[in-house]
């Protein structure tokens, strides 16, 4: 709950200051000179782009979250039984386990979204977060009967997508 709210909060801001960016955009390119034309335009980029990952990151967490909900009342998603540091970190080793089991069930059946939101998780769970966001977005794809993209091969092995 405190992540939503934090979430929520930033976003907030963030969306304030792309509209006061906007706006100051908007006035440099009345001002109708070419150094502030130019500069209008350059300064209306931000809000546009801003705009753009907001939204993107949006979508991605309501499709997570649904895939979440939905494997969950299926009963499918990992038990979090891993062990723990003091701090509360996940053990490393046990992460990394846990995710030969779970790129091992992915190659069984890399069709199935649900095995690519559990190698998501599992990604998660070992701090890699660039592949954790790439495996849900497989797994999105696939939910939505869409053609993910080919998974991109650096460092930690990814399964192969059929």
């Amino acid at each position: 709950m405190v992540a939503k709210v934090g979430y929520f909060v930033v976003s907030a801001l963030l969306v304030g200051y792309l509209a006061l960016a906007g706006h100051r955009a908007v006035l440099l390119i009345r001002e109708g000179t070419w150094v502030t034309l130019t500069l209008g335009v350059a300064v209306l980029a931000l809000p546009l782009i801003g705009g753009w990952f907001l939204w993107r990151s949006f979508r991605f967490v309501l499709h997570a979250n649904r895939l979440g909900r939905e494997l969950d009342a299926a009963g499918g998603l990992p038990v979090d039984d891993l062990p723990r540091t003091p701090s509360g970190r996940i053990d490393q080793a046990a992460a990394d386990a846990a995710f030969a089991e779970r790129r091992a069930e992915v190659e069984a059946r890399p069709e199935d979204w649900r095995c690519w939101f559990r190698l998501a998780i599992a990604y998660h769970d070992a701090r890699d977060t660039p592949r954790a966001r790439r495996a849900m977005e497989h797994a999105i794809a696939l939910h939505a009967g869409r053609t993910p993209r080919a998974p991109r091969r650096r460092g930690r092995a990814e399964p192969e997508s059929a």
